[in-house]
């Protein structure tokens, strides 16, 4: 856990943010691809898993509704595992509140060696139709690696406390991956992906955009930037 003391705290009135300082003035950066050890019970960067080893939990039935329609303009040439998502759907269930593994990993993730380019389909889709892939990807895997923990208070103003994921937010898997890519060296873990050549603020400026809002980021540049 952080110290209180850790945390930038912006009032927009019916919410209160409160962004965890040092991880967003830091050089952490994404490194799938590049090194990244995934979140498997055994470090596999070969394998190109990163935290895709999991299927992607959807956020209510809106969400599942778009990814659904969103599937449907994906290529097989882009899409590596089109045909089992044409016989088997994308849902890992009828309630449609995960997306299928398929092979160890989201059905969406693209293998190293695939022609069609290495990584989510869904990622590769949107950058080729010239739009953002916030908005073609579940909530989930754009925001990673931040969270959101939503408290309210007795005077009905809700407290959002934005931060780093961490293994402990993995539930009972956290205890067996062999690495959490957020972890430092003071957390028992390593600086492999803090390596970035600009801070958190800039290096996710549309992420933390699209979780708080135009205002409170522009005001976040200016506390932190």
């Amino acid at each position: 856990m952080q110290p209180a003391d850790d945390f930038e705290e912006i009032d927009e009135g019916h919410t209160v943010w409160r962004f965890e300082r040092s991880f967003f003035t830091s050089n952490w950066t994404c490194i799938w691809g590049n090194g990244c050890h995934g979140i498997d019970a055994v470090s596999a960067a070969e394998l190109g898993r990163g935290c895709c080893s999991v299927g992607a939990e959807l956020d209510g039935v809106d969400e599942a509704m778009t990814l659904a329609a969103t599937v449907a303009a994906l290529s097989p040439a882009h899409f590596q595992h089109h045909a089992e998502a044409a016989a088997g759907g994308v849902f890992s269930d009828e309630r449609k509140t995960n997306t299928r593994v398929v092979d160890g990993a989201c059905i969406f993730l693209n293998r190293p060696d695939f022609e069609g380019g290495a990584g989510c389909a869904l990622h590769i889709a949107a950058v080729l139709a010239d739009e953002s892939p916030l908005d073609w990807k579940p909530s989930v895997c754009w925001q990673l690696p931040v969270r959101v923990d939503w408290e309210m208070r007795p005077d009905d103003v809700e407290v959002a406390t934005v931060r780093r994921w961490s293994r402990d937010d993995w539930g009972d898997d956290g205890e067996e991956m062999a690495w959490c890519c957020t972890e430092r060296v003071a957390d028992g873990g390593t600086d492999e992906a803090y390596i970035g050549n600009r801070p958190v603020i800039d290096s996710l400026a549309d992420e933390i955009e699209g979780i708080v809002g135009t205002s409170v980021a522009v005001e976040l540049r200016r506390r932190l930037g």
